[in-house]
Order: structure tokens, then C-alpha cells, then sequence
């Protein structure tokens, strides 16, 4: 009898999470203000097909509400409910053909909303909101029809100043206080970040076990997106999966091209959990054996990230572990004779970003590549306790690199994994993926 594993469905984030997040917006944002959020819009693919809709992330982060033609509004203080949102109604018809929608009573009873409001009902009610509030906070410039709207709704007010009506007087980018919410994660937050962590793995194995002489690229992405759909999720964000030479593409993602007898394949792909996005980068070969030159950069790249792993601990900065890969890869490219001098002058000079290019990491989060500033004034940012970010150090000598020996070109190598910070030290959420050499051939052998 075939045994059937179960696949636990999806888990939202507990209503108590959604409130507190509102509740410390709200106190930072003060007395006498308004925040609006408008939500994300359907955007069509071709024609009038339409790619498949995901909330702003920072809509997402405050309500869980999932449907377009949405807006947001949070009044602190205000005692016939703090936390509004507009969103559609009902509509049998609609529903048929589009899906079921939330509607205004939905809004209250499942998302936690004090009141809710026809979004058409919005040019209406809004401008009576914004009345005697001081202060406005609204990110500008994400939606330009939003805010022509908005200042509309404004000078609405302003006209009307002599009946003794006003409108804020201060507009501040409600990204200043939201971004800087969303860097730290929480306990609920995390457990989301553990499971995309835990299928990205999974399916990661399972595109390596795939992997042979002769497939195609996309054969082996489609490995990942079933491990990826049939635990409910979606690809973090486009995979890449390129062989051979394809892998000094950084963000190749063309997945086309047949997989060869002796080349590389590099694999980045995450999955989205909830929302939350895993983010993970393993390279390997496609006939399960390193040739002795691509195990030198390979082992090389698994050192870099291991000292920059090292260097995620509280207290420490945003670059450390970037300055720290740099150095690993700097001494190692010279042993290996791609670079000539002295590694401090070769650092300073900039000298392995030719096979070297980007930064270290990113934060990691509601999205891919997380909000949170890097640096506070002119210094890096310090490493705290709830911080997600990825390390991903890498090596690519192109095809035809000059004064590159001929059995380096072509290799492009990246190694990544999802760190979050602690208090005493670090955690790997995605440890659970091989990376040592030997370890990848052992799993791809069938081991």
C-alpha cells in the first residue's frame, strides 16, 4: 500500500499578532494622526489575463487582508474604532466568475477590522477622517492615482478652512515607522520563516536528486515548484537554476538550456510561506561529481560563508560579515592565482569584485529582499536579536576571462543560507541543506 505523507495546510498569523503589530504603529504614530495604506493592484500578465495577485507586503503586515481595491486606516484614539478598512462587497455575480470576497462584514468578523466600508463608499467618508488630524502618515510616490486621490482629499479640507475645517499639516512617509517594525521578527513571525526554510530545503533536495546529464533547466525547476505547491506555497521569487557558464548570470532566470556532463549547476530558490520568503542558493554538480578546479572555488566559497556566518552575532555590524567573506576570498583567489599582491592593498582596491560583485546578504522577511535600513546615520547598522538576513557569498569567472586559467572559466559558485540573529549568536534557519562537497555528492549518489 502506497503510504501518503501528510501536508499540513497553511497557518495565518494569530489575530493577537495583527493587533499588537497595529497597537505599537499606532503609539508611535501618536495623538491627533492618521495613517492610510492603500492595498496592491491586480496587475495583468497580457491581454486580460492577470498574473496571480499578492498583497503589498506592508498591507499584508498590518491586516492579513488579502484582496485587491482595498484601503487601510488606522486613527489612533478614535472611539468608534482605531483600525477601518474600505474593501469591496459582496457581489454573488462577481464571486462566480472572480472568487469569493471578504466584503465589509468579513472584514470585521475574520480580519479583525473595528469597521469596515464599501471601498466605494471611500471619496465619501475618507475626507471626514482626515478632518482635525495633525498629522498624516502615507508613503508617497508607490501609487501615483492613490495619491492624487489623497491630496484631493486634502484640499477638500483645505477649501473649507473658513467653516472651520482642517486637514494635517504634516505629512510624514509612514515607511519610516513601518520598515523599522517589520526588521524585527517575531515569535509568530518565525515559526512562518522556519517552515518556508524547512520546504525550501526540501525541495532543494529534491532538485539535486533530480539533476543528471541531459535534463533541461526547467525540468529541474519544475522539482522545485512541486515541493513548493504542494505544501501551499509560492516561489519566493522567480527561481534560478542555471548550468554551466549560465551560473555567472546573477539573476539568470531564463531556466532553458540543456544541463551538461561536467558543468555546475546553480540553484537559488525560495519558497513563500505565509507570506514569508526563504531565500537559498546551492551549487552542485550536474554528474554529482566536483571536478578537482571546481571544488577548489566551491570549497573556497563554503569558507567565506562560514566566516561570514561567524560575524552574524549581536553587536556586531551590518558589513561584518561581508567584510569577512571579503577577506576569505581575497587570500584564497590569490593562492589560487587569479589575483596577484597583497590582500589588504587587493581589498581596498576593489580587486575581487571582478569575480566577486554583490554584497554578502539582505535582510529577509515579508519580502525577499526585506525593508530595514543598512546603515543609521553614516554607520552600519548593529546586529540585533530578531533580524533575518540572508549570507550568500559567490565566485563567477566568466567564460573568456583574461589571465584566468581555462579550467576556472565558466564556474559560477554561490552559497547561501537564512541567518537570524539571537542572543547568543545566530541560528541557520536552512541548515538542513548539505553544502560541504562531499555531502552533495553522498545525496546525489542516492546516499
Amino acid at each position: 500500500m502506497t503510504r501518503i505523507r501528510k501536508i499540513t495546510a497553511p497557518r495565518r498569523l494569530p489575530a493577537s499578532e495583527l493587533k499588537r503589530r497595529r497597537r505599537q504603529l499606532m503609539r508611535a504614530m501618536g495623538e491627533d494622526a492618521i495613517a492610510i495604506l492603500p492595498a496592491a493592484h491586480e496587475c495583468l500578465r497580457n491581454r486580460d489575463v492577470e498574473y496571480p495577485f499578492r498583497q503589498d507586503s506592508d498591507f499584508l503586515y498590518l491586516t492579513d487582508f488579502p484582496e485587491p481595491e482595498a484601503v487601510a486606516v488606522f486613527i489612533p484614539g478614535r472611539q468608534q474604532g482605531e483600525y477601518l478598512l474600505f474593501c469591496r462587497e459582496r457581489d454573488a455575480d462577481k464571486e462566480t466568475w472572480h472568487g469569493r470576497r471578504a466584503g465589509p462584514e468579513g472584514a470585521v468578523a475574520r480580519y479583525g477590522a473595528d469597521d469596515a466600508f464599501p471601498i466605494g463608499d471611500i471619496d465619501d467618508i475618507l475626507p471626514g477622517l482626515l478632518e482635525h488630524r495633525a498629522r498624516l502618515y502615507y508613503t508617497m510616490g508607490k501609487d501615483a492615482a492613490f495619491d492624487r486621490r489623497l491630496m484631493d482629499w486634502v484640499n477638500q479640507l483645505r477649501r473649507k478652512v473658513r467653516s472651520g475645517a482642517s486637514a494635517p499639516h504634516e505629512f510624514i512617509d509612514l515607511e519610516f515607522l513601518l520598515h523599522d517594525m517589520r526588521l524585527y521578527k517575531s515569535r509568530s513571525e518565525l515559526r512562518l520563516m522556519r517552515e518556508a526554510a524547512r520546504i525550501t530545503v526540501e525541495a532543494h533536495r529534491r532538485a539535486m536528486r533530480a539533476t543528471a546529464p541531459g535534463r533541461y533547466e526547467f525540468e529541474v525547476e519544475a522539482e522545485l515548484l512541486h515541493t513548493f505547491r504542494r505544501h501551499g506555497c509560492e516561489p519566493a521569487y522567480p527561481s534560478i537554476v542555471g548550468g554551466g557558464e549560465n551560473g555567472c548570470i546573477l539573476h539568470y532566470t531564463e531556466n532553458s538550456a540543456p544541463l551538461r556532463d561536467g558543468d555546475l549547476l546553480l540553484i537559488d530558490a525560495g519558497a513563500e510561506y505565509c507570506g514569508y520568503a526563504s531565500d537559498v542558493t546551492r551549487t552542485f554538480p550536474v554528474n554529482g561529481r566536483y571536478s578537482p578546479a571546481q571544488r577548489e572555488l566551491y570549497e573556497l566559497v563554503l569558507a567565506a560563508q562560514q566566516a561570514a556566518i561567524e560575524q552574524v552575532v549581536p553587536g556586531n555590524h551590518w558589513n561584518d560579515p561581508h567584510n569577512a567573506a571579503v577577506r576569505v576570498l581575497t587570500r584564497g583567489l590569490i593562492e589560487l592565482g587569479l589575483l596577484k599582491g597583497k590582500p589588504a592593498t587587493l581589498i581596498k582596491d576593489g580587486a575581487y569584485r571582478r569575480f566577486y560583485m554583490h554584497r554578502t546578504g539582505h535582510w529577509l522577511g515579508l519580502d525577499v529582499h526585506d525593508v530595514g535600513d543598512y546603515k543609521v546615520g553614516e554607520e552600519w547598522r548593529v546586529l540585533e536579536p530578531g533580524m533575518v538576513m540572508t549570507v550568500e557569498p559567490g565566485l563567477y569567472i566568466a567564460p573568456g576571462s583574461k589571465d584566468v586559467p581555462k579550467r576556472f572559466q565558466g564556474i559560477g559558485i554561490r552559497i547561501e543560507d537564512d541567518v537570524l540573529v539571537t542572543k547568543e549568536g545566530s541560528e541557520v534557519l536552512t541548515e538542513g541543506l548539505v553544502k560541504r562537497p562531499e555531502d552533495i555528492e553522498a545525496l546525489m549518489a542516492g546516499a
